[in-house]
């Protein structure tokens, strides 16, 4: 089954909004583990906007569920992951001064730089995702790299899926497959909400992890975080 891992980057912005340590984006990585979450992921940015870097040092060792760290390699979150080990890093390509990741990595053209950057994660043990868009010839370029994993760039997805179904979840699945031929492990992420969730598990049942921030925290200000984590869950679950 799919497993949920929630994005707890929105707490520590609504934190840094204020200053001081309400709310405790520790204590809420540690609540979303009671709560069955499978996993926890930030991302820190080179501005410390909303997680910082002592704030993935002082979560990693709390947690008994998986942590993602995702983010831009440059050279201090690649010493940030050395120093404090995830079980996953997820390369995303958006440069420092993205709101938001908006597009996947060219595989093609940073294949050596990719490769590389690999290379010295899978030396402390760290398994490694790429985040790229539902493009087959990048899904193949990445097999290159040497990359355990791909994540799926789900925002046009997202963005498509009230006009037709059908006609937005298909790229995703044809890139799905041809990752799965490849032997890659498969995460998605992006505007994956209560609403597009199911379908697009439905049709890639395959899918390893989902990461869910932004939505599922917007939810929990209505339902609760408890609440809200075990409506994903429920729309991971086979009917």
């Amino acid at each position: 089954m799919t497993r949920l891992s929630v994005n707890i980057n929105k707490v520590a912005t609504l934190r840094n909004a204020r200053g001081g340590n309400i709310p405790n984006v520790a204590q809420v990585a540690l609540d979303a583990e009671r709560f069955g979450a499978e996993g926890i992921t930030v991302h820190p940015r080179p501005d410390e906007r909303h997680i910082r870097y002592d704030d993935v040092r002082e979560i990693r060792p709390l947690l008994n569920v998986e942590f993602n760290m995702e983010g831009y390699p440059n050279e201090n979150f690649l010493r940030l992951a050395e120093e404090v080990v995830p079980n996953q890093v997820t390369l995303v390509p958006d440069p420092p001064e993205a709101i938001t990741s908006s597009f996947g990595w060219n595989t093609i053209e940073n294949k050596d730089k990719l490769a590389g950057i690999i290379s010295r994660l899978h030396k402390k043990g760290i398994r490694v995702s790429i985040f790229v868009d539902p493009d087959c010839q990048m899904i193949s370029a990445a097999k290159l790299t040497g990359t355990d994993r791909i994540e799926l760039y789900t925002e046009p997805y997202a963005s498509s899926f009230d006009f037709s179904k059908s006609d937005a979840v298909k790229p995703f699945v044809e890139a799905a497959k041809i990752a799965r031929e490849l032997g890659l492990g498969i995460n998605a992420g992006h505007d994956l909400s209560l609403k597009n969730l199911r379908y697009l598990v439905e049709n890639i049942p395959f899918i390893d992890e989902v990461s869910i921030g932004h939505a599922l925290i917007s939810d929990s200000l209505y339902f609760g975080l408890e609440k809200t984590i075990q409506l994903y869950k429920s729309e991971l679950q086979p009917r």
